[in-house]
């Protein structure tokens, strides 16, 4: 039950971290806004809320039952050792970031899913509402999935509840259109995605949209061969090309992005 208090709460501190950086991008911002944001902001805002009501309606009472009988029943790999409570937290946390590098990157290499994914990189003005914008079609396959990783992991409820918080913080933070200074942003990509870091994943250029695919722990890339930097972050061109027209950009157009070709 607590568990799906939290969740309720999850709505809250997402619009908290998006409006705290919508500012920050108004004052320092990396890109020169461009003059549609408000409604770019709004329409991105718009498909997070109908990802948000699938997400509590299909999937907050079953990944709670899920997550609560492998803890109860000492089920899942992390339970295969014999491992101090915060041990075991501590090792499912890092393989379900794992586990999120890998579906991320299988979201770019099968064409059925990288039909939905590729909403999300459609955008040509990328910022920190950008983080929220994800097709439902993708969220439900990518939730229906997420409870078998849960299953097979064994994942406590605490470090699920810890985790999804961590990377909606992170998520967030990464999509936004904020000026660090070089040096910070080099020591913030040394262990988690920083902005410029996945400003290389939003590029037209193919190479470099197929790399950087971590979402909190910048390892998996570094381990796996996927992990780019650029010279000058300034020239990236985010978006995909023959997706930038009004009407592949409207709402209606973006939730039949799956169907266009």
């Amino acid at each position: 039950m607590f568990y799906l208090k939290v969740e309720m709460w999850v709505p809250f501190i997402a619009i908290f971290l998006i409006t705290f950086f919508l500012i920050w991008e108004s004052f320092t911002p990396f890109f020169k806004p461009p003059k549609e944001r408000t409604a770019h902001g709004v329409k991105n805002i718009v498909i997070a809320s109908i990802n948000a009501l699938v997400i509590v309606i299909l999937f907050s009472g079953i990944t709670l039952i899920v997550a609560n009988y492998t803890e109860k029943n000492n089920f899942g790999f992390v339970h295969l050792f014999n491992l101090s409570e915060i041990q075991y937290s501590i090792l499912a946390f890092i393989i379900m970031d794992m586990w999120n590098y890998t579906w991320h990157r299988i979201n770019h290499k099968i064409p059925f899913l990288w039909r939905f994914h590729k909403m999300h990189h459609s955008d040509p003005n990328m910022d920190v509402t950008t983080s929220v914008r994800f097709h439902f079609g993708e969220i439900i396959i990518s939730s229906t999935l997420r409870l078998g990783v849960i299953f097979l992991i064994g994942i406590p409820i605490w470090t699920l509840i810890f985790y999804d918080t961590t990377l909606l913080i992170c998520t967030i933070f990464h999509h936004s259109n904020i000026q660090l200074p070089d040096k910070v942003d080099t020591l913030i990509r040394a262990i988690i995605v920083s902005p410029n870091m996945h400003k290389v994943h939003h590029s037209r250029i193919k190479i470099e949209t197929d790399s950087n695919y971590s979402s909190f722990l910048t390892i998996w890339d570094r381990i796996f061969g996927s992990f780019r930097t650029k010279d000058d972050y300034g020239e990236i061109n985010f978006g995909l090309d023959n997706y930038d027209g009004k009407d592949k950009q409207s709402l209606i157009g973006l939730i039949k992005t799956p169907l266009t070709k």
